[in-house]
């Protein structure tokens, strides 16, 4: 509210300082220079109307500097509770978005149970863990609000989830992010004085650089606002985020500290137990055998956290889970492998229906209606990594068999296009090459650009072809060279440099008035007109000083650097001002903006296309007014205001609407879609990316191929990726 007074406060002094240079406008046809009497009312009414308005300035500066808070402690502590609830919403609506995707209730949870670990030198002593006499820690996936509860029984709500590949670690993850946030209010309700209920927040170890983050508050701070937009968001003032991490609202649950290289998995624990304080609370998952190595390498454990790991799934309760997910009459063929499973005769399959990803492979490639299962049993029952391996090959063709395209938005599990398994199973080859599995998990399409050599020396050639276009069309054919140069060396120094960088934010739902905008541009505008107006006054004193005399040269360039000076920049004030503006209003978030794979790539592009689209016209309208005056000057001013756009309108248009789209397009800080649409064509001509990546990505995506976390996808299970890794695909990428 006090920032709405304080623009118009300001607005009106600007006026007033427009109203002077009008005025001047209006005297200086009737000046004589050659009348003493004329000379002196003129300076008069110059000292005047610059002491009226400067007095304004003054008033409006007062005004502004005197209004205060009269309470931020109290604000800040609202405005935090305010961000930690919106965070909350927004965290639950995408994780249950997920879930469905990941069918973590359809039928119902995969039945893992749960127990504190064996090996006692990777977990802290009793005493730091729970304030009972005795640690105890047991739990059932199928039986999550039990498994909250006894999380909420820790002293300091700390725990690690460890177990081997498959073994559901991610999904216990989510399902308690869920429990815990679908309980936030009541836990509020019933929260002791001073205590902090905190939102649980999934995030990739994987994206925690010790190095640029020393510790795991500001890391948070940042990833919050990278993965939560809406934390940027006006109504939440600056920080919301890090007032967030650093206030213990957080709880952070760290997903897959073994899929990060093995010296930088002590160095997170080492940084885990310098940050956390006595209020925060976390959750990490990783496989067992990493997780001991690194707090071997530490030294020490993870501080007052529980440490579980998952009993294998019995051959009754993955029967069981089977038979849930069949039909009411299952087959002679399934009837005979479920018998089977139950009784252990088939050694490979009890093995691999011990484990969830063996459960969801088996029921993703076998379970649709009328498909033989048969092979489970006969004739790899003795070979568990040749059946895995089996499944892993015909998972993708059986997702896609079994689910045909729909355009229903409401149907979630459906492809919006027919993909094909060959080409599918290729293009996620690739992804796997690309992304592989011992550097990263993370497949981020800003980075796809890297993954080929290319990019770089095709982005600078592009680069260089609009500079020379945009020559051509302001300078002529003389303007190939300097332009093409110019655009080149642009391409140097900015466009090789596009395929690092991350997507910007922009939407069209920005909650900041688009008439605050224009009057914020307005502002500045007129604000800076009289000060351009008295420097361009300067050269008019030196200029015309010598040959009517000092007093005289003085006067009239004043004047005349006033007219001209604060028409001048208050039109190109306020044109850039408005342009500032505009995109400002396109990149402020709103309380409800969410951070997805889909949404990054169109606000990068929408931030992209606005950017040329904005600086195109406001060039072209600022460099057309310019032509149309110096056509006119042969006339005089009355003349130029009015021949003048028969001449140069037109002409100033074209060549500032050419330069702005040129500019728009290589100026900002975020490029990253634009690096990603000139790297695909020539992925898709060697029939290793689609040319609708992002189509695609998304059908992968709702067929259960690939997961997301925030911006970023994932394979669904670690398998898949090092399964589709270990292809053959021609040479690796070369970044």
């Amino acid at each position: 509210m006090n920032r709405r007074k304080i623009g118009w406060r300001v607005l009106l002094a600007g006026l007033a300082f427009l109203a002077a240079g009008a005025v001047v406008a209006v005297v200086w046809p009737v000046f004589d220079p050659d009348d003493k009497i004329n000379r002196a009312e003129l300076t008069s009414l110059m000292t005047a109307l610059i002491v009226a308005a400067a007095g304004v300035a003054v008033w409006a500066r007062r005004s502004a500097t005197a209004r205060a808070d009269a309470d931020t402690g109290t604000e800040a502590r609202s405005v935090v509770d305010t961000a930690a609830h919106v965070l909350a919403g927004l965290v639950e609506q995408q994780w249950r978005t997920e879930a469905r995707h990941r069918l973590l209730d359809d039928p119902e949870p995969i039945p893992v149970h749960w127990k504190l670990i064996a090996d006692e030198t990777v977990m802290s002593q009793p005493r730091l863990i729970t304030a009972q006499a005795e640690l105890t820690f047991t739990g059932r996936s199928d039986d999550i609000a039990a498994l909250a509860e006894s999380f909420r029984g820790l002293k300091r709500r700390r725990l690690v989830i460890t177990g081997g590949a498959g073994m559901g670690k991610t999904t216990l993850a989510v399902q308690l992010l869920l429990k815990l946030l679908a309980t936030r209010q009541t836990d509020q309700a019933g929260a002791r004085e001073g205590e902090i209920v905190p939102v649980p927040v999934l995030l990739p170890v994987s994206g925690w650089d010790t190095g640029t983050h020393d510790t795991l508050h500001k890391w948070l701070a940042d990833r919050l606002e990278q993965d939560y937009p809406a934390l940027k968001a006006p109504q939440l003032g600056q920080g919301a985020a890090a007032a967030l991490a650093e206030g213990g609202h957080i709880l952070a649950v760290l997903d897959g500290l073994d899929e990060i290289p093995a010296p930088a998995r002590a160095t997170v624990i080492a940084a885990l137990n310098s940050s956390l304080t006595a209020r925060d609370q976390l959750i990490l998952t990783s496989r067992r055998a990493e997780f001991t190595t690194a707090i071997h390498g530490t030294g020490r454990p993870l501080n007052a956290a529980a440490v579980i790991v998952p009993k294998p799934i019995t051959p009754q309760a993955a029967a069981n889970y089977l038979t849930a997910c069949l039909a009411d009459s299952p087959s002679d063929a399934w009837q005979k492998v479920l018998t089977e499973l139950r009784s252990g005769a088939i050694p490979a399959l009890t093995q691999l229906a011990a484990t969830p990803l063996g459960l969801w492979l088996i029921r993703a490639v076998y379970v649709a209606p009328g498909t033989d299962p048969t092979p489970l049993a006969d004739p790899l029952a003795g070979d568990s990594a040749a059946l895995r391996s089996h499944l892993l090959d015909r998972v993708i063709p059986a997702v896609i068999g079994a689910r045909p395209p729909s355009s229903d938005p409401a149907d979630h599990f459906r492809p919006r296009r027919r993909l094909d398994p060959d080409a599918t199973r290729r293009y996620l080859t690739y992804l796997a090459h690309a992304f592989p599995p011992d550097t990263t998990r993370d497949i981020t399409w800003w980075r796809i650009a890297f993954t080929t050599s290319h990019s770089r020396r095709l982005t600078w050639l592009l680069v260089g072809l609009a500079g020379g276009l945009a020559g051509v069309l302001v300078f002529g054919l003389r303007g190939v060279l300097v332009g093409g140069l110019a655009g080149v060396l642009v391409g140097g120094l900015r466009g090789r440099s596009w395929v690092d960088e991350t997507p910007g934010y922009a939407s069209f739902r920005g909650r900041l008035p688009l008439l605050h905008t224009i009057k914020s541009g307005l502002i500045t505008g007129l604000v800076t007109g009289l000060p351009i107006g008295l420097v361009f006054g300067l050269p008019g004193v030196l200029m015309i000083g010598p040959v009517v005399g000092l007093v005289d040269g003085l006067l009239v360039g004043l004047v005349s650097g006033l007219v001209f000076g604060s028409i001048g920049g208050s039109v190109i004030g306020s044109v850039g001002g408005i342009v500032a503006g505009l995109i400002k209003w396109a990149e402020q978030p709103t309380l409800t903006s969410t951070s997805t794979p889909h949404s990054t790539w169109r606000s990068d592009r929408a931030l992209t296309l606005l950017r040329m689209l904005v600086a195109g016209l406001a060039f072209g309208l600022v460099a057309g007014l310019v032509f149309d005056f110096m056509d006119g000057l042969g006339d005089g001013l009355p003349g130029g205001l009015v021949a003048g756009p028969a001449l140069g309108l037109v002409g100033g248009l074209v060549a500032g609407l050419v330069g702005g789209l040129v500019g728009g397009l290589v100026g900002g800080n975020h490029h990253a879609w634009l690096a990603c649409i000139i790297a695909i064509p020539r992925l898709a001509l060697t029939r290793r990316l689609p040319l609708r990546l992002m189509d695609f990505l998304d059908d992968a995506h709702r067929l259960g191929l690939l997961r997301t976390v925030g911006p970023i996808y994932q394979f669904r299970h670690a398998a898949l990726h090092d399964h589709l890794a270990a292809d053959a695909f021609g040479e690796p990428p070369i970044p």
